[in-house]
């Protein structure tokens, strides 16, 4: 389980709106001081999975090692499971599949840091594009994709990129909500595998 405080939520400059609402939940269910470690799970049960997903920036110090590789992981798992939307309208631009793979190579120790440069370079390239804000999030630094994939409800750039607002919107809101509910479980599954 990852765990977060007050004070690294506050250093890393949580939303004060959001804050208040997670500080005064958590400390109704008994996580009180500013430095007492707090699972995510509270984060994802009192503000959600975007608050959760943005949280992953403020783990403890001991736990950043995993959570760079869980949530670089994950920012690819996002990005993957809408990919198929994205390829539907850019049937030959791999540059969203093959940043995910280089990606997940590097979460995994299996890439160097050079390839997984080459891969941000591209997510710069392809930044006018619809393209460069998925492979940006697959490829970048694994918590700033993590909290960027919070932005748009949960998926944020990763989905929003991959698979386009249009599509979304012709999908309808049941679609939307099951996209979200799948990555809630994601998110959910990636805790326990810290745990294990």
């Amino acid at each position: 389980m990852f765990h977060t405080t007050y004070r690294l939520l506050r250093e890393n400059h949580a939303c004060k709106d959001r804050y208040v609402l997670f500080h005064k939940s958590a400390t109704t269910l008994g996580y009180n001081g500013d430095t007492t470690p707090i699972p995510l799970t509270v984060a994802l049960e009192t503000n959600g999975l975007d608050d959760a997903l943005w949280a992953l920036r403020a783990v403890l110090p001991e736990e950043e090692k995993t959570r760079d590789r869980l949530a670089r992981l994950l920012a690819c798992d996002y990005a993957e499971h809408v990919l198929p939307m994205f390829e539907k309208h850019y049937p030959t631009d791999k540059r969203p599949k093959m940043a995910m793979e280089v990606a997940r190579r590097y979460a995994l120790g299996n890439a160097s840091k050079e390839e997984l440069s080459a891969a941000w370079a591209a997510a710069w390239a392809a930044a006018g594009d619809t393209a460069g804000a998925a492979v940006w999030a697959a490829a970048g630094n694994a918590a700033g994709a993590a909290a960027w994939a919070a932005a748009g409800d949960a998926a944020g750039a990763a989905v929003w990129a991959a698979a386009g607002a249009a599509d979304w919107a012709a999908a309808g809101a049941a679609d939307w909500a099951a996209e979200q509910a799948w990555q809630r479980e994601q998110f959910i599954a990636m805790l326990n595998e810290k745990e294990a």
